[in-house]
């Protein structure tokens, strides 16, 4: 049967890589390490051959780095030239986090306009023209080109219009309906949300349905 190695050593053009299996336990990739290294005799004479330690996913706190640094010291003239962990995924922007900016301007058709956070845009988005935002797109105007709201994976995130007559609405990864049946031809302002994965349109006066903390004004 054969046993999966926990250090793999590469030879590079500057020296040397050891990649470290970053699934098993510590202790285990350091035995194999001390091990691995014990087979090879300490050429404390010779040229210096720099080592590039590859953690994989593994972050090890500075100490546990320094435990690996004095192991491969033993060796004479191995070097630890860099210690490298995968950098963290990123995900998308703690949407709570998003604060609206107001733009104001025409959107013509050819010209696309990126945003990252909640967008208030004072103008109409032209056939042919795309909005783009990571939070919530708000039109104080007509919408008759491309929307998509909530573009880093956002499903909570909405798109408001005065005149809601997109070509196509896209909220995260879903795309809307056909855009006749976005032609309701209302007077007050909709928007559109996600429910059970599907777009879905309302009045804006509903917007506390799905929106829990919303602000609601009261009477004196």
């Amino acid at each position: 049967m054969n046993v999966k190695s926990l250090v793999t050593i590469k030879g590079v053009k500057d020296g040397l890589v050891f990649l470290l299996d970053d699934a098993c336990e510590l202790e285990a990739l350091i035995d194999e390490l001390e091990a691995k290294l014990e087979k090879h005799e300490q050429q404390l004479a010779g040229p210096i051959v720099h080592i590039q330690i590859k953690l994989g996913a593994r972050q090890l706190p500075e100490e546990d780095k320094e435990r690996i640094r004095s192991i491969i010291r033993k060796q004479g003239n191995f070097v630890v030239q860099s210690i490298e962990s995968d950098p963290l995924p990123v995900g998308p922007a703690d949407y709570s986090s998003y604060k609206v900016e107001t733009v104001t301007g025409m959107v013509r058709s050819g010209q696309t306009l990126e945003h990252e956070g909640h967008l208030l845009l004072l103008g109409d988005v032209n056939p042919g023209g795309a909005v783009r935002s990571t939070g919530d797109i708000y039109i104080m105007g007509a919408l008759r080109g491309v929307a998509h709201a909530g573009c880093a994976g956002h499903a909570e995130a909405i798109i408001a219009a005065s005149l809601m007559k997109p070509t196509q609405l896209r909220i995260s990864d879903v795309i809307s309906r056909p855009p006749d049946e976005w032609a309701s031809g209302e007077s007050w302002m909709e928007y559109a949300y996600l429910k059970d994965g599907a777009m879905q349109i309302d009045k804006m006066a509903h917007l506390h349905h799905i929106r829990n903390r919303a602000l609601q004004a009261k009477g004196v």
